[in-house]
């Protein structure tokens, strides 16, 4: 099994990046967000929750997700976690992930463990103008999460920005590709297709 990581500021197309390469390589693929493992708070309002601050790396749960890569990658099955950012709440779910030739997880801190990090055969950092990440962040956060305009700026305000400035951004340096535009970059992304795939037929 190749395990790639995929890491990025909000809104820079990591999971389209993500879904691009299962296409192009044809594998048998699982791709698990970052985000389905944010630590659930049922003890607090959701107005408490809405507080939160969900870009800093302590608002996951890393432990869990090692746990859950390392099964995969031993050939274990995990359970399919999932997030209501509705609700600001996790929903996981009952039905299972099983082992498959390629394992992908993409999110803003998927560099921030080192134990994760060190057990990835290819890292790749997104890099995007942060205004476009911006504008795709408002359109995701609307469209797809419920959320209104003046929220979407007071989170990015207080928390995106700050936090990219402080931690995603310097993940670049842990990278092994830098992929520019995006995940529609039409150019590298069967580049990288074409050399998983290559190394999939090579360790059958």
């Amino acid at each position: 099994m190749l395990f790639i990581g995929i890491c990025g500021a909000s809104g820079s197309g990591k999971t389209t990046l993500a879904d691009e390469l299962v296409r192009d390589m044809g594998a048998k693929s699982v791709v698990i967000n970052q985000d389905a493992y944010y630590f659930d708070h049922p003890e607090l309002t959701f107005e408490e929750r809405t507080q939160l601050n969900y870009d800093e790396p302590g608002i996951f749960d890393h432990d869990l997700l090692y746990s859950d890569v390392c099964a995969l990658l031993s050939g274990q099955p995990i359970t399919r976690k999932a997030y209501d950012f509705s609700e600001h709440r996790r929903c996981d779910k009952e039905d299972l992930i099983y082992p498959a030739d390629v394992l992908i997880v993409e999110g803003i801190h998927a560099f921030y463990d080192q134990r994760l990090r060190d057990k990835m055969f290819l890292k790749l950092y997104v890099n995007v103008d942060p205004d476009i990440c911006l504008l795709r962040r408002i359109s995701r956060d609307i469209k797809d999460r419920g959320r209104q305009i003046d929220n979407i700026a007071n989170q990015y305000l207080s928390t995106v920005k700050p936090m990219y400035e402080r931690y995603i951004r310097n993940y670049i340096h842990d990278a092994d590709v830098v992929v520019m535009k995006g995940g529609k970059n039409t150019r590298i992304v069967p580049i990288l297709a074409g050399y998983l795939q290559s190394t999939l037929q090579q360790n059958p």
